[in-house]
């Protein structure tokens, strides 16, 4: 360990004060050090060769970022600066001054480790007791991606432009071909400029390339669909019965005018965001243990609504380690319903409470203490699941949904402040959610112990 950076927390000044006398016994920064010291950080310590100037330990880099992320300071920068300027971020650092670059390079080098960082400290929690899962909250929640909705550009808009940029690198080739009969425009310099309507003529056709793929993505998914309707409508005429409504259309492949990638994040989509209007965004989704307001699974996705994110979720749950506890129950809004996903769940033998429709608020006096219903003698599992969710113990389960997960929502959003990644593509943003959720577990841990 001696190519690392002496961090000391312990040893006097020469004059007064120590490093201990900063900060009360109960504050989030020295609770952070306690978690992030119980941390296996080999994996991370391991990638650093020794050559060179002495690197700052990751176990101070990361404690500076998990308080960062707890507190609503995520640049780099400001982290840097929060070195001199606050007496918690000074802590956490031993008094050193880790540079924005060391910072930056460090989240972005170590985003595929913060994974199993995240279940690490989940079984800290465990060990502590302050968790052991049963009933589980499902949502998702659009976040601002690293880029802007005005640097979309339309399949339509790049058939434009290309074509204009076509007719400009043929006329200055013309024109190329004529200067001994007709002088260049004074200033003019025509391989230049050929050269840069080349260039962007790639970067177009690059983004039409991008955008046919997702078309042909959503042509596959759209065609499945259709005929999925298309064999539910023959299964009810062999039955005797008559389809009702309309005949499902068939989908076209191909791009549409309409769809769009974005040139800063190609990644990233355009979705409805709450309160109205559209945004680059990703779907930030986590799963969230109702007992303890602990996200237990995050995922990050690129789909507008969640109606495929169920499998992705308890994929994830199933993979937490067996010392967590076994999840019972999974809560999700109608977002998340289908037939598919409520078999998924039994599949796994976890009980699901997905929403069929939106709730029925401000039910009346006699409907809240009205007696249940009988339960329906029928081995379909969406019969079973609708008639529990009407149920005086259904409707009290599902209802811990509203007051879990969305609360964390509405925390790490508005309190701490991550409504804009910093980072751009889904990987890394995927790596980023994850660490602002091991942050968000981390400032509840401290809470909840101090609570026991």
């Amino acid at each position: 360990m001696g190519h690392f950076v002496l961090a000391d927390r312990d040893t006097d000044f020469l004059l007064p004060p120590s490093i201990q006398d900063w900060l009360p016994e109960d504050h989030l920064a020295r609770f952070v050090v306690e978690v992030v010291d119980q941390l296996d950080l080999s994996a991370l310590t391991r990638q650093y060769t020794g050559r060179g100037s002495r690197a700052h330990h990751p176990a101070v880099l990361l404690s500076l970022l998990i308080y960062g992320y707890a507190t609503g300071v995520f640049s780099s920068r400001k982290i840097e600066r929060a070195t001199h300027d606050s007496i918690a971020f000074r802590y956490l650092a031993a008094n050193t001054h880790p540079d924005h670059d060391t910072i930056a390079t460090f989240r972005r080098r170590f985003l595929p480790q913060i994974e199993a960082l995240f279940v690490q400290v989940l079984l800290l929690a465990r060990e502590m007791n302050l968790v052991k899962l049963g009933r589980i909250a499902l949502d998702g929640t659009k976040v601002k991606a690293n880029a802007s909705k005005h640097k979309a550009l339309s399949y339509a808009h790049a058939k434009k432009i290309e074509a204009q940029l076509k007719a400009e690198v043929s006329a200055l080739a013309a024109q190329a071909e004529a200067a001994d009969q007709v002088p260049v425009v004074e200033g003019m310099d025509i391989p230049a400029e050929i050269a840069r309507r080349e260039s962007r003529l790639e970067a177009l056709a690059e983004a039409k390339r991008a955008i046919e793929a997702r078309a042909q993505e959503r042509f596959e998914q759209e065609q499945a669909d259709y005929q999925q309707k298309q064999a539910k409508r023959q299964a009810q005429r062999d039955a005797g019965k008559k389809p009702r409504g309309r005949a499902p259309k068939p989908p076209q492949p191909g791009p549409r005018d309409t769809d769009q990638v974005n040139l800063t994040d190609e990644e990233s989509r355009i979705m409805p965001v709450s309160g109205g209007g559209f945004e680059q965004c990703y779907n930030a989704q986590a799963g969230v243990d109702t007992e303890t307001m602990l996200v237990i699974s995050t995922h990050m996705t690129q789909a507008t609504n969640d109606k495929q994110q169920i499998v992705p979720a308890i994929t994830r749950i199933g993979a937490l380690p067996k010392a967590l506890g076994t999840v019972t129950d999974l809560l999700a809004d109608t977002g998340y319903f289908s037939k598919a996903n409520v078999q998924a769940c039994r599949e796994k033998n976890i009980r699901p409470s997905l929403a069929v429709a939106r709730d029925q608020h401000h039910l009346s006096v006699f409907d809240r203490f009205a007696p249940d219903d009988p339960a329906p003698v029928t081995d379909d599992p969406v019969t079973q699941m609708k008639h529990q969710l009407t149920t005086q113990s259904g409707r009290a389960l599902y209802a811990l949904r509203k007051q879990t997960v969305e609360p964390v929502f509405g925390i790490i959003k508005q309190v701490m402040g991550l409504r804009q990644f910093s980072m751009r593509g889904l990987e890394k943003v995927a790596g980023e959610w994850t660490l602002a959720t091991l942050a968000w577990n981390v400032k509840r841990m401290s809470v909840l112990k101090m609570a026991q």
